[in-house]
Order: C-alpha cells, then sequence, then structure tokens
C-alpha cells in the first residue's frame, strides 16, 4: 500500500512550537477515541516544553520561587483523533499584562488528512510556590514572556 503524503498544515497563527504526538492506545476512552482527559495532559505538556524552549526551565521556577498557574481552559474539540494517529500539537503565547496574567493559544492537527481536530485556550496566573498565592512576575519571566508573545489582534 502506498502512503499518501502528509497535507501542508495550515496553522491558526504563525511561527507554532510544535509537540509531535502519537496517540496510543492507552489515551482512548470507551467512545474508541482520544479521551477528553488525554488532551488536557497534552496541552500541559506542550506547554512546558515551550516555556522550558524559551528558557523558563522548572529549575528557574525553582529558584524565583514562583511558576505561571493555569486559571482558565477552555476546549473546543472538532474531531476525533484516534490510537495510532500523528497529531501536532501547536501553541503560542497570545498575551501577558507584564505584571501577572498570561494566555496561551492551541492548535491540534492531523497532518494524514490536514484535520484541525482541537483548538483551545488558556489563561495563566504568576503564583508563589510557597503559597499558592497570587504575585507578580519575577523581571525575567517578563522579558521571557514578553518577548514571545505573538499579536493575534492583527490577525
Amino acid at each position: 500500500m502506498t502512503r499518501q503524503p502528509a497535507r501542508e498544515v495550515m496553522w491558526d497563527l504563525p511561527h507554532p512550537f510544535i509537540l509531535e504526538i502519537r496517540v496510543q492506545p492507552d489515551d482512548t476512552d470507551r467512545l474508541g477515541h482520544a479521551n477528553n482527559v488525554v488532551y488536557v495532559r497534552w496541552l500541559e505538556d506542550v506547554s512546558w516544553a515551550h516555556i522550558d524552549s524559551l528558557g523558563m526551565s522548572w529549575e528557574r521556577h525553582q529558584a524565583t520561587g514562583k511558576a505561571m498557574a493555569i486559571t482558565r481552559t477552555e476546549i473546543d474539540y472538532l474531531a476525533a483523533a484516534n490510537a495510532g494517529d500523528q497529531l501536532l500539537l501547536g501553541t503560542w503565547l497570545t498575551g501577558f499584562d507584564g505584571r501577572f496574567r498570561s494566555s496561551r493559544h492551541f492548535q491540534l492537527v492531523r497532518p494524514a488528512d490536514g484535520r484541525t481536530l482541537m483548538r483551545a485556550m488558556s489563561n495563566h496566573a504568576c503564583v508563589d510556590l510557597k503559597t499558592q498565592r497570587p504575585t507578580r512576575v519575577p523581571p525575567e519571566y517578563g522579558e521571557i514572556l514578553g518577548s514571545a508573545v505573538i499579536d493575534i489582534a492583527a490577525r
């Protein structure tokens, strides 16, 4: 059987940070497709990988005693992912207020057919790791987050 080449991915925004995913049989639920809990795990995986690539490693979080915690997530499930599917999960930092809050967008694509399976967004607030209370971002986080934000209003 000849394998069809993957279609070009049509990303919602330019220059995503991408995590490659292969849906495992254990990722599926009784309906036979990837469970919604797995999608949330993938969102967290790509978020940590993205900020780590920007220099916000867990070691830096521990040293500053600060981290960005999720305060809200919205997910739109558009089509099912099935065991064996090869997927690309793209993410972008789409907002940072310079003090406490940031936001990011996500798009999950199956390159084999070019289909977007899910879109999501999440909001984050800086918290103190010891008290779990909101706090201002350290200056170094501000520089990292501010430089990585893409302007979605211009699109």
